[in-house]
């Protein structure tokens, strides 16, 4: 399969066209190669690669920094989707898009499944959801993939936040009060790989399995890189004051991902201690 990567040099992006090219024709353009928010751009980047399948992997995701920059970050995670959607269409491409937990309000108790009611409480929330609504309104074939809470070897995330944090600071304060499951991009490019070649379509959640708060998940890193000196205390979203709201519990049910294709992710335990063990060892090894 022909298929084009946008945001190939982001986290998620290069671990999908690393993944892909095992079996599949891909090639890759980033914020450097075209322009999300322009149709023109997007038409003429898809025209020239001629894809069989799009997957977009671009994203604004500094969730605080979304509640500032509004406009930017509207047109990038809303209209600049509905440009590959209706191109996709067009050309009768599959597009595989990317959201988030953050469409939920984080209030429901149990784990969401695809089909509850979106209540995005951010900017960053509400920009990713006009972007699952833009997909849907133009109708191409798609492979619509909530996530949650990623990290990865190719980008800023919390786990290289928590470390570089700690190597400066012996006393840190991480919130309790948000749960959600984190994410290895390697593992979700992987499920994401047995969806599209699979024929899956339609709405899936894909995450780690198992679930944490910020907290709870900060603990683990520091344990299992060895760092015990730290201090390491519990706060509340409240005191943190972060500019964007955060739903509490955003858990993600991915039943119907485990339905369709009889496979289940790692743990998020297990998946972290493989990215740390990674990320030590030199390339090639």
């Amino acid at each position: 399969m022909r298929i084009l990567v946008l945001g190939d040099r982001g986290m998620l992006g290069s671990d999908l066209c690393r993944l892909l090219a095992a079996s599949h024709e891909v090639t890759g353009a980033d914020i450097d190669d075209f322009d999300l928010t322009s149709f023109s751009d997007c038409r003429s980047i898809v025209a020239e690669r001629d894809p069989e399948a799009v997957i977009n992997a671009a994203a604004y995701t500094n969730v605080d920094a979304c509640e500032t920059d509004r406009d930017r970050c509207f047109q990038v995670n809303a209209e600049g989707v509905g440009h590959l959607a209706r191109i996709c269409r067009e050309r009768g491409a599959l597009l595989v898009h990317f959201s988030t937990d953050y469409v939920f309000d984080g209030t429901k108790g149990t784990p969401y499944e695809e089909d509850d009611p979106c209540r995005p409480v951010s900017a960053y929330g509400s920009s990713k959801h006009l972007g699952e609504c833009r997909l849907l309104e133009e109708g191409p074939e798609f492979l619509l993939v909530r996530t949650a809470w990623l990290y990865g070897l190719n980008g800023k995330n919390f786990v290289e936040t928590i470390l570089a944090k700690a190597k400066r600071e012996k006393v840190l304060r991480v919130v309790d009060d948000q749960v959600g499951s984190p994410t290895c991009t390697t593992d979700l490019a992987a499920a994401v790989k047995i969806l599209v070649e699979g024929g899956r379509r339609g709405i899936f959640h894909v995450t780690n399995r198992g679930t944490c708060s910020w907290y709870r998940f900060a603990e683990k890193i520091l344990a299992l890189s060895g760092m015990k000196d730290v201090d390491l205390s519990p706060m509340t979203s409240e005191e943190l004051g972060r500019p964007a709201h955060r739903p509490a519990w955003s858990v993600l049910s991915t039943r119907k991902f485990t339905g369709a294709t009889g496979k289940t992710l790692r743990f998020w335990q297990v998946a972290l201690e493989d990215y740390l063990r990674s990320r030590r060892e030199p390339a090639g090894d």
